[in-house]
Order: structure tokens, then C-alpha cells, then sequence
């Protein structure tokens, strides 16, 4: 088709048309300027009104026509670049395709322009081109670990780029009506549009981002398709596949849609906190968008801070015992969550949560124990474990004492005696109280390992005096299982 375009170019010798067979190629493959102009015809009114592009020439620039002839030229050069090519190989239709790159950045600049209120065929039009340029199935990754992979770039993105430009900017318009907008920007077309959050090339992710962002600021009547979609691709990532290249991008648009929400929030968007956003922390992958994650789950607490407890119930629910590094990153979200509970709030999770909190104070780990102890850092969570005392300092004493008489690494070992010492100022008497009663259960504990040893060297001792007969099962003491050479 671009072929035939360029050959309506001037040149620098031509023959009357007379001379020629209408349907005749040249050896270059172009067709004569009367067949060109009915294939342009029959292409175009098989997706647009026949009555809209019929004679209008999509190369001629817009400065050429008429305000009254602007719109049918903008719907002529919106469906010549629903043409698509290859670019995997650069060499091949090279001249094609900067002919579509020219009229994708024609198109682009008078949309910016906004001179001309979009019609129905136009809007049609634009979301045909998109759909036919952007939307495309992505090849299998077979990439295991995408944390350690450099990211893919896609080869055609610089045309890409202006695609989404042009998209970007139409949805921008003031000359873009909503209304008229919605029947073709359509469920259809959002779905299509969030599967391509798929895509491994990072700067189509970005584009991506932005254009939902708009979307969903302008067209009101699909905020809760898009919600519903956007919770469809989290729910397939958790339960399902566990592998998507957009989890960051769509958390962060969800972040900015949760800051507009209305007081008091609605039941399905605690729903979501509850069945999407707080399941997605135990993704293995989850270091990726970490940092959205939190701030959904902040925005929401800001919200209504009575989803808190919620929160942290969940986040030890998932707590990745076998990974520190994602330790340290749940201790870091648990830090932000509890300095934004009321105290009414905390004690519901305190005993739980300062469980956890002591098995990660004596972790071998030292980044995980010393991120545990920098809670005691923070002010705020100070002044909470102050006022509850009673019921965190026996959780925490004896994790406390373990690391202070034991622990490998000097800085987790400084840190510890420093809380011991808050904790002792706090409340001396229940600090010597929780000592002593440490200390009774060291004594009991030593007493009933020397109670097993004693069993088991009875055990021994009677097993030796037995002669073994048959198959019968024998204790074999270390000794007996050297072999003489």
C-alpha cells in the first residue's frame, strides 16, 4: 500500500497517463495512479465510510487543505498507518517505513494542535490504527530469574513510541469528547490495552502507565471495568502463572487511583487490600514491586487507618521465613504500617506480631536481626511498646538475652544491649521480674537436658547387655561402627 503512495510522488520524468494500462505494474512493482486510487478506496471503505476518505490524498501535509477537509485527511493518514512491517530487519521496506513514520508524526502534531473537534469516523478511525499497531501477542519468555536478566528492548519501539505519543495525546484532547469516545474506546479495547503491560521492554511499560493513568481519569463510566481488570491480572499472577513484567507499573497507577477514593472507602476496595494487594507479598518475585506494593497498602491505612491490623495480620500470614532478604523488606513495611496505628489498633497484633519480631531479633542473618532492632529507632513505635510493656517485654526478653550472650556479629550485638537498656529504664521492676523468670527457665531447661542424657545413656547401657538375635533393630554406639583394617 505504501508503494502505491510513493509512486503518486513527482518525479523527475513521467508519461501521460493515456500511455499506460491502468492495472498494469511497473517493474518496480508500483501499480498506475488509476488502479492505486480504487485499492486506496476499497482498503479504506472496508473500515471507514466510504463517504469520509473518498479522493482525499493521505500524503498531502494539513497546511494544504481546508479547515472543512482537515478531518477527512487526518482519517485518510490515520489508515494508511494501519499498515504494519517487520522490524526485526531494519534494510527491509526501509523507505516505507519512513514514509509512516513522517505521517505518524504529522498526525501526532495535529493532534497536539487541537484545532479540530474529533468526529465519530475519526475516533473510530484513531482506535482502529492503535489497535492494529500496538496490540500484538508477545513470544514465551524463558527466562528463569528476570531479577538478574537485563531487561528486553523491543527493536520496533522508536515506532512504536510515536504510536503511543499519538495515542497519549488524543486521549489529552479537549477536542476528544468522553462520551462520543466510549463506545470505541471500549471494554474490548482496555482489556487489550492492559495485556500489554506484559511486555519486557520497559520503556512500552512506562508509555503504558501513563496512557492508563489518562484513561482512567477520563472516562469516568470505565473506572470500575478498569479496577475489576487490573485485579483479574493480579489474582492470575498470584494463584496462577507468578510471572508477569508489569506487576510495578499497574501497582503504581493502582497507587494514584487509591489516593482519589472517596471516605469512607467502599467494601470491595477493602476487599482488594485483602484478597489481592496483601497476597502479592508472597510472590517470589516480589522484590520487583515491592515498593508499589507498599505504597497501595500505605495509601489505604492513610485512608482509614483501621485497616492496619488487617494489614499486618496478612503480612504474617505470608512472612517468608526461608528468605532474609525478603525479611528485611517485611520488616521495613511493618515499621511504616504500626507507625500509623492508634494504640487500639496496635494491641490487636501486638503479641503476634512481636513473636515474629523476636524470631527475626535472634536470626543468624545479621541483616534481618539488625533490622529488627532498628524498630527501636523509631519514636513512635517506642511510645507504643512503652504503653503496652506488660505483655512485649516478656515476648522479647528472652530473644534479647540469647543475642546478647551468643550472637556472632558485633553491630546486632551493640543494638541488643541497647534495647535491653531502653526496655530497663522503661520498667526496672518488670525488667528484673522477666530476668528472673529467664533464669528459671534456663535452670529448668538444663535440668531436663541432663534428664534425656541420663535416659539415653540407660538406653544405652540396656541395649548392650541384650544379645542381639535375628533381625532384631540394636542401638550401635560410634564405636562399634569403626571398621579394623
Amino acid at each position: 500500500m505504501f508503494k502505491q503512495f510513493l509512486s503518486k510522488l513527482p518525479r523527475k520524468s513521467s508519461k501521460p497517463d493515456s500511455s499506460s494500462d491502468p492495472t498494469q505494474r511497473s517493474g518496480s512493482g508500483a501499480v498506475s495512479a488509476p488502479a492505486r486510487s480504487n485499492s486506496v478506496k476499497r482498503m479504506s471503505s472496508a473500515v471507514f465510510p466510504s463517504s469520509v476518505v473518498a479522493g482525499i490524498e493521505p500524503l498531502v501535509p494539513f497546511k494544504d487543505v481546508p479547515n472543512s477537509e482537515k478531518l477527512n485527511l487526518f482519517v485518510s493518514k490515520v489508515s494508511l498507518c494501519c499498515v504494519t512491517f517487520d522490524f526485526s530487519d531494519q534494510t527491509k521496506n526501509s523507505i516505507e517505513k519512513d514514509v509512516k513514520r513522517q505521517t505518524l508524526l504529522e498526525l501526532l502534531d495535529f493532534v497536539a494542535s487541537g484545532s479540530v473537534r474529533f468526529t465519530e469516523p475519526a475516533i473510530l478511525a484513531m482506535c482502529r490504527m492503535c489497535a492494529v499497531n500496538l496490540f500484538r501477542v508477545f513470544p514465551p519468555s524463558y527466562r528463569e530469574n528476570d531479577d538478574d536478566n537485563e531487561p528486553m528492548f523491543d527493536p520496533a519501539w522508536p515506532h512504536l513510541q510515536i504510536v503511543y505519543d499519538l495515542l497519549l495525546k488524543f486521549i489529552t484532547s479537549p477536542c476528544l469528547d468522553a462520551k462520543l469516545a466510549k463506545k470505541y474506546l471500549d471494554h474490548g479495547f482496555i482489556v487489550k490495552l492492559l495485556e500489554l503491560f506484559d511486555s519486557e521492554d520497559p520503556r512500552e511499560r512506562e508509555s503504558l502507565k501513563t496512557i492508563l493513568h489518562r484513561v482512567y481519569g477520563k472516562f469516568m463510566v470505565h473506572r470500575p471495568f478498569i479496577r475489576k481488570s487490573m485485579s483479574n491480572i493480579f489474582y492470575s499472577f498470584v494463584f496462577e502463572a507468578e510471572k508477569h513484567s508489569g506487576i510495578a507499573e499497574l501497582l503504581e497507577v493502582f497507587g494514584s487511583i487509591v489516593s482519589g477514593f472517596a471516605l469512607p472507602l467502599k467494601e470491595e476496595h477493602k476487599i482488594f487490600l485483602w484478597r489481592v494487594l496483601v497476597p502479592l507479598h508472597k510472590a517470589k518475585s516480589v522484590g520487583g514491586y515491592f515498593h508499589q506494593l507498599s505504597y497501595c497498602i500505605t495509601q489505604f491505612i492513610d485512608k482509614e487507618p483501621k485497616l492496619g491490623s488487617v494489614v499486618i495480620k496478612g503480612l504474617l500470614k505470608f512472612w517468608p521465613v526461608t528468605s532474609s532478604q525478603k525479611e528485611v523488606m517485611f520488616l521495613g513495611e511493618v515499621e511504616e504500617i504500626v507507625e500509623a496505628m492508634s494504640v487500639l489498633e496496635f494491641q490487636k497484633v501486638m503479641v503476634p506480631l512481636f513473636l515474629r519480631i523476636a524470631c527475626c531479633v535472634n536470626s543468624c542473618h545479621f541483616q534481618v536481626s539488625e533490622r529488627a532492632l532498628f524498630l527501636w529507632n523509631n519514636d513512635q513505635i517506642v511510645n507504643l511498646i512503652a504503653h503496652n510493656r506488660q505483655a512485649i517485654l516478656p515476648i522479647m526478653f528472652t530473644a534479647l538475652e540469647k543475642n546478647a550472650e551468643n550472637h556472632w556479629n558485633q553491630s546486632v550485638l551493640n543494638l541488643t544491649l541497647n534495647v535491653r537498656k531502653m526496655f530497663c529504664e522503661m520498667d526496672e521492676d518488670l525488667f528484673m521480674s522477666c530476668h528472673a523468670r529467664f533464669q528459671e527457665e534456663e535452670a529448668e531447661q538444663c535440668s531436663a537436658e541432663e534428664k534425656r542424657k541420663e535416659t539415653w545413656a540407660r538406653l544405652e547401657k540396656a541395649a548392650s547387655m541384650k544379645p542381639v538375635t535375628g533381625k532384631t533393630a540394636v542401638l550401635v554406639t560410634p564405636l562399634a561402627t569403626s571398621i579394623a583394617c
